[in-house]
């Protein structure tokens, strides 16, 4: 019985040195469009609520922050999300602190220090353009449209969808669960042309507005870094459109997509250098504001 104890703790040991059960992921703030006094930055409150549905806390990441900032933050977070929104991809604030992170996180997961990346929607383009600044994107007619996924082949060996239900699979493939806020997307056929994204991306599934087929799901072959053309944040807690699915596998597939990228962020050991800098740090120190109908989003925090 004593044997069975002590390697009973050995193993609990083990397990837990494996997993952070106390993630603390950050999201990209966007710049206002008519900013006012001490409102020049916003998320949208359903990003964070994404991400603590999966049971990680969430720290806003500032623009126009210094290098050495941005590093010490990078060192002190698990992973990233890069939300949604209408900033340049190629020359904006939002850009340049997306690429010193796409950066970092490279650096760190090559040499065994993992750091997950998340993009959705402007995120997932901006991704894109990261890895190949050839990247050209194609006009797409899916601004406010409810679409299921075409799943590719690459589906079943992905690390994205191995835990999910097969029964959510089946309607995330036959039903309009996915909510798409794009103007433009990455053809499939520009995808095929450009050989570092295809060395570089999975493609786990596509759309069509019924004339352009374009990328919506992919993971990298190496990193963890991962990435929606739609808004799996909305299905939960967004309410302004009524084509925003709510049914039971909408909110599933929110849910199991949140438990898998904080699932993710676990294995990352960043951590703040102290209990108090990392309480300054977290959203907790802002209030998000009630913005409908002025805003997209039902809830913004400011900043």
């Amino acid at each position: 019985m004593l044997l069975f104890f002590s390697v009973s703790l050995t193993c609990l040991f083990y397990s837990s040195a494996k997993r952070n059960d106390s993630p603390v992921i950050g999201i990209l703030a966007q710049e206002i469009r008519s900013p006012k006094p001490n409102q020049t930055a916003y998320i949208g409150a359903s990003y964070v609520k994404f991400l603590e549905s999966g049971g990680a806390r969430v720290v806003p990441v500032m623009l126009s922050q210094t290098l050495e900032e941005y590093k010490r933050l990078f060192n002190s977070i698990n992973g990233i999300l890069y939300p949604g929104g209408r900033a340049s991809i190629i020359s904006s604030r939002y850009q340049r602190a997306a690429q010193i992170f796409y950066e970092l996180a490279v650096e760190a997961n090559e040499r065994g220090d993992y750091f997950p990346v998340w993009g959705t929607c402007l995120g997932f383009e901006q991704l894109f353009y990261l890895t190949s600044v050839k990247t050209t994107l194609s006009f797409t007619n899916t601004s406010g449209v409810t679409l299921p996924l075409s799943f590719t082949n690459e589906t079943k060996g992905s690390r994205l969808f191995k835990g999910f239900p097969a029964e959510l699979m089946e309607d995330l493939a036959t039903e309009s669960l996915t909510e798409h806020s794009h103007k433009k997307g990455l053809a499939v056929s520009t995808y095929h042309t450009n050989e570092e994204l295809k060395k570089f991306y999975k493609v786990l599934s596509t759309n069509t507005d019924g004339t352009t087929e374009f990328l919506s799901t992919f993971e990298a072959y190496d990193y963890p870094f991962y990435g929606t053309q739609w808004h799996p944040e909305k299905n939960a807690f967004e309410w302004r459109n009524p084509y925003i699915p709510h049914s039971p596998s909408a909110i599933k597939t929110t849910f199991y997509m949140a438990e898998f990228f904080v699932s993710e962020a676990r294995r990352s050991f960043h951590r703040f250098r102290s209990e108090e800098e990392e309480r300054k740090a977290l959203i907790y120190n802002y209030s998000p504001v009630y913005t409908r109908p002025q805003s997209l989003f039902e809830q913004m925090y400011l900043f």
